[in-house]
């Protein structure tokens, strides 16, 4: 800002002082006051001991707090803070001030997902990562072990846990199960990458969480938090925890058998990880939880472990057998494999490979009953005359009764769903391009993902529908086709 303000002014060759107030919005005294000021007087007065505040070491802290609650009011927060912090003695009128400078950062800040690292506030927060190791020695054999470590922020206490196989939801979910009981209570949250384990997808920093997982950390009671994706450093505790595993942990020793590693690992944290003076903190990490965390983690009940799952083979019209009834799972997974465990009163179905939830039912004591979720089958309420209707309202009559005939043409068995497709896709656009109507309409076939790439690679690149600049006659429906598939060619390599 001070940068700013310098070149902004230029010597008094450039903006006035009254200007530069206005353009950057900080008074005019502040603006004279720094241009006054030579390089090195400005650095003594920023380096200077009385400008840090005590709130300062808190910050983190209460970005998370102000990101996750932002009408959190200052007197929840103070009694946050002394619960938390031993001895803190901050007035509530002084926290007051600093969360009124604080509230604007957070509110015009980039959102992301993952907020700054929190570290001076005990029991606030766990950092969980997962690694392998391969070519282990266990029982003479090279093995791979793969493993997830548990680091709280603020004490840096570790825990981890193995599994002989890649690691899916359960196991996960034991591991955390695990973790928990070893620290004996739980953070306020838990910090992750974007493992499918937790994130089954990201879409402009729109987290669509593993279900299962998720409803596991809610019924325990932790947030989840991810960080962006390629930012290792958001959790550098754990990443740094992970080539300790490795390297202190388990290189250089073989091992009889599977639990004669576990043994070792666990007397490894006790002896050495747990118990060494830590590098950065310069305490050590037991020490400090015993004193200082453990009274502020709050209590763990195991609630939400994983169940006892079993198959089933969803029938042609997509239906499972379980107690004498039949039960619908959606479109997608008809003639396929699916688990089924039983939660109390609900029959929760999940996806054979990911261990997601596809469908819950309430299980029904009857017996020869078919229980069906309208939601897993086709709408029906919607009419093909419906869709045509639509397309020529937004295309012309003629055009709309072609485009329709070609796409009946192309994929007679998907018709209704091709015709939704095309619909959404000329609902979207803000100017529906006439030219570019006539040459999908002349080609032989067209699927609404073909329209898709066709629509998305004019809107790149209009002038790809003419021969040449500056001309306005169409250009052929081969040419067209190079310009889209050219397009994808670079989204794909863009993706990579």
């Amino acid at each position: 800002m001070i940068h700013k303000m310098k070149a902004m002014h230029d010597n008094g060759d450039g903006l006035s002082i009254k200007q530069i107030s206005r353009s950057l919005g900080v008074s005019r005294n502040t603006v004279r006051k720094y241009l006054r000021m030579d390089e090195q007087a400005i650095q003594d007065a920023r380096d200077a001991p009385e400008r840090f505040k005590v709130l300062d070491r808190y910050r983190d802290y209460l970005i998370n707090l102000l990101g996750k609650h932002s009408g959190l009011k200052t007197p929840k927060i103070h009694r946050k803070l002394k619960a938390k912090i031993p001895g803190f003695d901050v007035s509530e009128r002084t926290l007051r001030r600093y969360l009124a400078w604080l509230r604007p950062i957070v509110a015009t800040a980039q959102p992301r997902y993952y907020e700054p690292i929190i570290d001076e506030v005990a029991g606030a927060q766990c950092q969980v990562d997962g690694g392998e190791l391969r070519e282990v020695q266990i029982g003479g054999i090279a093995t791979t072990v793969y493993f997830w470590v548990f680091v709280l922020s603020f004490s840096r206490l570790m825990h981890v846990s193995f599994s002989r196989l890649p690691v899916n939801t359960d196991r996960f979910i034991q591991m955390h199960d695990e973790a928990f009981r070893y620290f004996q209570g739980i953070p306020e949250e838990c910090v992750y990458d974007q493992t499918k384990l937790v994130v089954i997808k990201e879409q402009f920093r729109e987290v669509t969480f593993n279900d299962r997982f998720y409803r596991y950390a809610s019924q325990v009671g932790v947030d989840l938090r991810v960080c962006e994706g390629y930012d290792p450093e958001s959790k550098g505790k754990v990443e740094a925890g992970v080539k300790y595993v490795k390297g202190d942990g388990l290189c250089g020793d073989e091992f009889t058998d599977w639990q004669d590693m576990v043994r070792h690992i666990q007397t490894w944290l006790e002896d050495v990880a747990n118990a060494r003076v830590h590098g950065t903190t310069g305490k050590v990490p037991r020490e400090v939880y015993e004193a200082h965390e453990r009274a502020t983690m709050r209590s763990y009940v195991a609630t939400g472990l994983p169940r006892e799952q079993s198959e089933r083979k969803a029938d042609k019209t997509g239906l499972i057998s379980f107690r004498a009834n039949k039960y619908s799972v959606p479109m997608a997974y008809q003639r396929s494999t699916v688990l089924i465990e039983v939660n109390d009163d609900q029959l929760i179905i999940l996806d054979a490979l990911e261990s997601t939830v596809i469908a819950t039912h309430s299980i029904v004591l009857s017996k020869g009953l078919i229980v069906k979720n309208t939601d897993h089958y086709r709408d029906v309420s919607v009419k093909i005359a419906e869709y045509e209707a639509a397309i020529d309202g937004l295309i012309g009559k003629d055009a709309g009764k072609q485009l329709c005939q070609l796409l009946k043409l192309t994929s007679p068995k998907i018709y209704k769903d091709q015709l939704a497709g095309v619909r959404q896709i000329l609902t979207r656009q803000t100017e529906i391009n006439d030219q570019l109507i006539t040459r999908l309409i002349e080609r032989p076939r067209l699927t609404a993902t073909q329209m898709l790439e066709y629509v998305e690679a004019f809107d790149k690149q209009p002038e790809a529908l003419y021969r040449d600049e500056g001309s306005h006659q169409p250009a052929s429906p081969a040419l067209l086709s190079r310009y889209a598939g050219l397009m994808n060619s670079r989204r794909e390599v863009h993706c990579e």
